[in-house]
């Protein structure tokens, strides 16, 4: 059973309002999340549990569970454990990327073990989320979570590609999001079920939880996020933030990102903020949705999974606000 006390409050409101059936299988995840991560060596281990250990939202596998529904049995909990275990997978990697110090308060695996090290534990996620479904001869899964993958590939190179551009423009932005971070949504969402609106859902939540992520970034604070302000900024990843600031305010472009130190990423989230961006694409994000939301009318699930998972999506916002 999973302890609420371990999850944040959009997660616990949604176990709170759900039958016994969906803690309990989150429980299980759990369990094989633990059972994934351990006896890979003492080094590897150790490092991949305290990935494990510092937690997170667990969004994308609770909705693998909610669009399986209570019938979802033992193939559900392994994509829900699947899916989680790669998307712990890209945070190591990308804190080796960013040379991040923190992740959710905590220190990275990059950090604390060095690069190398955090290489081959991300290395170590994505190969033991495989394998759980390819030991259980789940072709279908393994399928789409590997087109998932090369997407979010793509999405950090494309990411990678647009650093410190600050010509890079909305359409450029969502094109990124879609890859890096709204796929790794719709994939939850199809392992569960099959069907091409939730696809639809999990893509316009995955894209609002990316827009209001950067809102986060040069909102602050620091004590909420687990990271510096203005984080995005100091590594060069243009947002959709900036980029709307630029466009109200053009002599934000001159600004040399390449020049900042903690202080002056402040100053420049602090004039981003003026400029009234942060309420643009939070509303962005929030009609985002609920376009994800009006997907879910007609796609023939019962009452109580429709409810849980409109909750979802409103924890997504909840987080922000």
């Amino acid at each position: 059973m999973t302890k609420r006390s371990s999850v944040p409050p959009p997660v616990t409101a949604v176990l709170d309002a759900s039958s016994r059936w969906l803690p309990a299988r989150l429980g299980a995840v759990e369990e094989q999340l633990r059972a994934a991560v351990g006896a890979h060596g003492e080094l590897l281990g150790e490092d991949a549990a305290a990935t494990l250990e510092a937690g997170g939202k667990r969004l994308r596998p609770m909705l693998v569970l909610l669009c399986a529904g209570e019938r979802g049995g033992e193939a559900a909990v392994r994509a829900a454990t699947a899916i989680e275990l790669v998307h712990m997978a890209t945070l190591v990697h990308d804190d080796v990327l960013d040379a991040a110090p923190l992740r959710r308060g905590l220190p990275t695996v990059a950090a604390t073990s060095g690069r190398g090290r955090a290489e081959a534990t991300g290395d170590l996620l994505f190969s033991r989320a495989f394998a759980l479904l390819a030991e259980a001869g789940d072709r279908r899964a393994v399928a789409l979570l590997a087109e998932a993958a090369v997407a979010l590939a793509r999405g950090e190179l494309a990411q990678r590609r647009d650093a410190f551009d600050l010509a890079v423009d909305e359409a450029r932005y969502l094109h990124r999001c879609r890859l890096k971070t709204a796929r790794l949504f719709e994939c939850a969402c199809l392992l569960g079920h099959d069907d091409e609106r939730l696809r639809a859902f999990g893509a316009d939540i995955g894209l609002a939880f990316q827009l209001l992520d950067d809102v986060l970034d040069v909102s602050g604070p620091p004590e909420r996020t687990g990271k510096a302000r203005g984080t995005d900024l100091l590594d060069g990843t243009i947002t959709l933030p900036l980029i709307d600031a630029i466009a109200a305010e053009p002599g934000i472009a001159a600004v040399d990102l390449h020049g900042l130190d903690a202080s002056s990423a402040e100053a420049l989230c602090d004039r981003i903020a003026a400029t009234g961006a942060l309420e643009r694409v939070r509303a962005m994000a929030l009609e985002m949705v609920a376009d994800g939301k009006r997907q879910l009318a007609d796609a023939g699930f019962e009452a109580e999974q429709r409810e849980l998972l409109a909750l979802v999506a409103d924890g997504v916002v909840q987080r922000y606000s």
